[in-house]
């Protein structure tokens, strides 16, 4: 099926909306509705009969967070409730010793600072560098590390700012210095190409409701198989365990896979729902989906550069950018245009000081007309 006939079929979005907010919450694709009506109907009639037709769902949503994002192997995928949910499984499970501190940026999203600024009880030092040094992002936060730096942490893509991050340099510098690495994939994953093997990351996570294009509760978790026992757990149930099934066993053993991180019973409703956004996002492609990704943030740069007094938060020029335009507009109330912007259902975020306008790759040029034209209407 040709792109435009999935885009036709799959985003009935109601008209009267231009929606350009993919980085705070995505709408379904008509997909992911339909199973999650089936499921639920299901459960109506039959209960838990098919309770193993279920598990093979699971399976292959962990293939399908396998293959987005080039992991080793299935077993290296749990399945959390949230991003905030895998930052803290990483952050209270290492060992840490008085003096260690962490790297990450005073960009990150409160999900990836509060974990970590939690370790200040074990005597940990949490360094928050700034990204607009003269030297480059990744480049300021390798000239952080000392020897006690135990793991630098960062989003792959700035929620705000929209900044992209050479995840590959600072991956080798870990992997060179014996620092643990963790990404915040939350702004990647569903929107640009992602390899966990490439940038040599140990700890990766993302929700599913943002560019994945599936629904709250359920997230990514990777683990990578050298680095599982570093992390001591403290959550315990039946699903953790490797004779998992077997409720009467009394010596029980944690199970080798990432499954480990998942103490109870999985969340079968999200687990059918994102199964069926991602089994679009592979229908389409990766390439093809960040390909109309770009595009689209180049034409909305395109459209509101000569826009008098703006200034733009996030990157302007290709290839620093993502899906992310966060810009502002000198003696304008961001808040106020904000506000008038949604009453005039235009769906947008203001974040990093800015307005944050974030197409997804069906979003029509039409569409963002429409929103550009409420745009300086309003200013």
């Amino acid at each position: 099926m040709s792109i435009d006939k999935i885009i036709s079929e799959e985003f009935p979005l109601d008209e009267d909306i231009v929606y350009l907010n993919h980085a705070a919450v995505s709408p379904w694709p008509l997909r992911t509705s339909h199973a999650v009506k089936a499921f639920s109907e299901e459960n109506t009639y039959f209960g838990a009969r098919n309770y193993l037709t279920w598990l093979d769902t699971e399976k292959r949503l962990r293939g399908q967070l396998q293959r987005l994002i080039n992991a080793p192997s299935s077993n290296d995928i749990a399945l959390l409730k949230n991003t905030s949910e895998a930052l803290s499984v990483v952050a209270s499970g290492l060992n840490w010793q008085s003096g260690d501190n962490i790297v990450s940026s005073n960009e990150e999203f409160p999900s990836n600072r509060f974990p970590w600024l939690a370790q200040a009880r074990h005597g940990v030092e949490f360094r928050e560098i700034d990204l607009t040094t003269d030297v480059s992002p990744e480049q300021a936060l390798i000239n952080a590390c000392d020897n006690k730096t135990r793991l630098i942490t960062i989003s792959s893509v700035q929620y705000g700012t929209g900044k992209v991050i050479n995840l590959k340099q600072l991956g080798d510098f870990c992997s060179e210095n014996n620092i643990l690495f963790c990404v915040d994939a939350i702004q990647s994953l569903g929107a640009l190409p992602f390899d966990v093997q490439s940038i040599n990351a140990d700890f990766v996570m993302a929700d599913a409701h943002k560019w994945m294009l599936g629904p709250e509760g359920i997230a990514l978790f990777y683990c990578k198989e050298e680095v599982r026992d570093l992390l001591e757990l403290h959550q315990f149930g039946w699903h953790m365990v490797k004779d998992v099934g077997n409720y009467t066993v009394k010596d029980w053993q944690v199970t080798d896979t990432a499954q480990r991180f998942e103490c109870g019973s999985p969340n079968m409703l999200g687990i059918h729902a994102l199964s069926a956004s991602l089994s679009l996002i592979e229908e389409v492609g990766i390439e093809k989906i960040s390909r109309n990704i770009i595009n689209n943030t180049s034409y909305i740069i395109d459209n509101i550069k000569n826009i008098e007094n703006l200034i733009f938060i996030s990157p302007s020029v290709k290839p620093d950018y993502a899906g992310i335009v966060t810009f502002s507009i000198e003696a304008k109330d961001m808040n106020q245009l904000y506000s008038k912007l949604m009453k005039n259902n235009v769906i947008c975020a203001n974040r990093a000081g800015g307005l944050r306008f974030s197409p997804h790759f069906y979003t029509s040029q039409k569409c963002i007309n429409k929103g550009l034209e409420i745009l300086y209407s309003i200013i």
